[in-house]
């Protein structure tokens, strides 16, 4: 006989993210769940997203960010790898006084934040009160910082802005209370639950289990992103997506026109964010529909191939659905997401150069007739559905209620 885990008393959970899709999206549902099992649950957020956050049943807890607004031009963050973090620093200290006035009096029980959202951390720690990352992508294994991150940054590093920066943030923290090395405190987290599948981790034989639990996709009913119908007739549906941030791209979607469109018995669903001039495509052909944003999972779970630039989100809902994938990364962890994805036997990755229409048409035909393809989709959706998504990273945020309450 199986005896039940006992249900923590409801708790205040606090949760801290930025205003960045990527960043706000996979945690949704498990702030839904946990509003479901009547916790009451906060989340720091800045306006743009608030409507969203209070859809789950969370109350927003508003502050305002210096971080170039969700769909803005991606020059916007810079090009190098210290003008993003001097962005995401400077941004927290700004942002750590509001979060400091918006808690006063309404110490949380728990935090959850974001690996982006340091102010959560700090205040976490100045509350005395544990946290819990809810990392939306890849997390450290045993021997990334050799491997990886140092390779990375020694030449920032060693430069006088390199080094203002570092000094920065460890003014910042020792202000805190804090006696950690930035990098240690933005990458290793005593805690995190990491919303993808193992699958899409790199070097997961060498992850931390006593620190990090793949829990894989915690995805919703999402409803109220609207219904897709497959049309009639339609032998093969492809749904392209570059997400939402490096999407003006009217180069690559007219390649994308000209292999599906008129393609027969194909149905080509095109969204190009919020940044392209529609009249850069051209003649449209009667199978194709454009769109600036799409209901996606919904159209994936009724697809036969997807096109995207293999972010975290896009990467593990077109695994969520068995559904062949073409990579064009565009940006940061793309790249890494396209080349696991590639590895996995489900996926042909293209540099956006490479993305003609010949060769789009050529994989894409190739993709989805390929049997070993299917199969191995099969496999990889099998192993995510075991790994227990929303309920299970519920489960594990109550278990650690449980033992402050016991």
């Amino acid at each position: 006989m199986t005896t039940r885990t006992p249900a923590p008393r409801p708790a205040h959970i606090a949760m801290f993210s930025v205003a960045a899709h990527g960043h706000v999206n996979p945690s949704l549902e498990v702030i839904r769940e946990l509003v479901a099992r009547g916790h009451r649950v906060t989340y720091a957020i800045p306006p743009v997203f608030a409507e969203k956050v209070a859809e789950t049943g969370a109350e927003p807890r508003l502050w305002n960010s210096t971080l170039p607004a969700p769909g803005a031009d991606p020059a916007a963050w810079g090009s190098e790898l210290l003008d993003h973090v001097e962005l995401f620093l400077a941004d927290a200290i700004q942002a750590l006084p509001q979060l400091t006035e918006a808690y006063e009096g309404d110490v949380p029980d728990l935090v959850l934040h974001d690996i982006t959202a340091y102010p959560a951390r700090v205040l976490a720690h100045r509350w005395g009160v544990p946290a819990i990352s809810l990392s939306p992508n890849l997390v450290a294994w045993e021997g990334y910082e050799e491997e990886v991150a140092e390779p990375m940054w020694a030449e920032p590093r060693s430069t006088e802005r390199g080094k203002a920066y570092y000094a920065r943030f460890r003014a910042w923290l020792e202000e805190n209370g804090i006696e950690r090395h930035p990098d240690s405190f933005v990458g290793r987290p005593e805690r995190s639950i990491v919303l993808i599948p193992r699958a899409l981790q790199p070097n997961a034989d060498r992850v931390d289990e006593s620190v990090y639990t793949f829990v894989g996709a915690c995805q919703g009913a999402r409803a109220a992103q609207g219904e897709w119908q497959r049309p009639e007739g339609a032998e093969k549906v492809v749904l392209v997506s570059l997400g939402s941030t490096f999407t003006d791209q009217p180069g690559f979607y007219r390649e994308c026109l000209r292999a599906f469109g008129d393609l027969d018995g194909w149905h080509l669903v095109l969204q190009t964010g919020g940044q392209l001039d529609p009249a850069a495509l051209g003649d449209v052909p009667a199978n194709v529909e454009v769109h600036s944003w799409v209901p996606q999972l919904a159209i994936l779970r009724q697809a036969d191939l997807f096109v995207t630039h293999a972010g975290a989100g896009g990467s593990q809902e077109g695994l969520a659905t068995a559904t062949p994938m073409i990579a064009v990364p565009q940006a940061v962890d793309q790249f890494g997401n396209a080349d696991m994805l590639r590895g996995l036997g489900v996926a042909r990755r293209l540099a956006t150069e490479e993305a003609t229409a010949e060769t789009l048409r050529e994989t894409a035909l190739a993709l989805v007739d390929d049997p070993e393809v299917s199969r191995r989709l099969k496999e990889v959706r099998a192993g995510m559905a075991e790994e227990g998504g929303t309920r299970r990273a519920a489960d594990l945020i109550e278990a650690e209620l449980l033992r402050l309450q016991a």
